[in-house]
């Protein structure tokens, strides 16, 4: 109990100095970290997927999803509070997630993955054939306010980026109790040997379709908020480029802790940023270089420097 505590209370506080800082921060690094913080939330629920062995290529259907259900609340049902489109994008995303799970938890490995994939871009498809959604070239979506208090300008991003961190915080602890719980703790077993969990007693298939639930549900929600901090959406936010980056930052980043995704958003969203703004034409190696010495010198991901400092003394 003390463990989790403490763990939640580094959260919490870190979430705290990250806030404070953003009145220190530039206009441009605070949207990059917005930016990152959402695409943290996707990762976050791979992270969840991984642990019992699942690689999802098609995260970007919830991704997606969630950032049209906050567009759509916004053009055609006049809802403009940031909040209740982040509400509609988990409540949207979740709806899918238990019409999917259905099929998706009776399988395992490439078939996973490829069947994850294929609904992602079954969607895909869906989007850019619908004029009435702009097509290829999507839409713009606009915040009026927050809990109900009108913002502009300034204050909108300041305000998103406050959504932003509290929803990272109150994600990363959610994850860190699910995986602590009964529930989570099935997950590696599943990994190992699903057929002697089965034996346990436990439901394999009722274990699988939870975790994906939960991990569309953080997606959506990082699809809206990505969404509104970028002030577009388009059915990019469907394609497979969109997935693989998310399996990407989760193989960046690490299993080895609920704050990790986060952390790996973050550190490609800079490397990227930067690597385009020097070398816009070669970018993709920059970012490909990078994958390869961290999968060839930290094969758990860049979590483990900090795991390895702790063990050191």
């Amino acid at each position: 109990m003390n463990r989790l505590l403490r763990t939640e209370s580094l959260l919490a506080i870190s979430a705290a100095l990250l806030f404070a800082s953003s009145w220190l921060l530039p206009e441009w690094a605070v949207f990059l970290l917005t930016l990152a913080l959402a695409k943290g939330l996707v990762v976050l629920g791979l992270l969840l997927l991984m642990r019992a062995g699942l690689v999802s290529f098609g995260q970007g259907l919830y991704y997606a999803a969630g950032a049209y259900a906050a567009g759509i609340a916004g053009q055609m049902l006049r809802v403009t509070d940031a909040l209740l489109m982040l509400l509609l994008a988990a409540v949207v995303s979740c709806a899918v997630a238990a019409v999917a799970g259905v099929l998706l938890a009776a399988y395992r490995g490439i078939f996973f993955a490829m069947l994850s994939l294929a609904f992602s871009m079954i969607l895909y498809g869906l989007l850019v054939k619908t004029s009435a959604l702009g097509s290829t070239d999507g839409f713009n979506v606009t915040v009026g306010s927050v809990a109900g208090l009108r913002v502009t300008g300034t204050a909108t991003r300041t305000a998103l980026f406050a959504i932003a961190v509290s929803l990272a915080c109150a994600a990363a602890v959610g994850a860190h109790r699910f995986v602590g719980s009964h529930l989570g703790r099935l997950a590696p077993a599943i990994r190992d040997n699903e057929l002697r969990v089965e034996y346990l007693g436990a439901s394999v298939r009722r274990a699988v379709y939870l975790n994906y639930l939960a991990a569309a549900g953080v997606s959506g929600i990082g699809g809206a908020l990505a969404g509104l901090a970028v002030g577009h959406i388009d059915p990019e936010m469907a394609y497979w480029t969109t997935s693989g980056e998310f399996v990407f930052v989760a193989i960046l980043s690490g299993s080895a802790s609920v704050a990790a995704p986060f952390a790996g958003a973050v550190a490609f969203e800079v490397l990227r940023s930067f690597a385009y703004q020097y070398s816009p034409n070669t970018w993709q190696l920059v970012v490909g270089l990078a994958m390869l010495l961290v999968v060839l010198f930290l094969p758990a991901g860049l979590w483990s420097l900090f795991v390895r400092r702790r063990r050191a003394p």
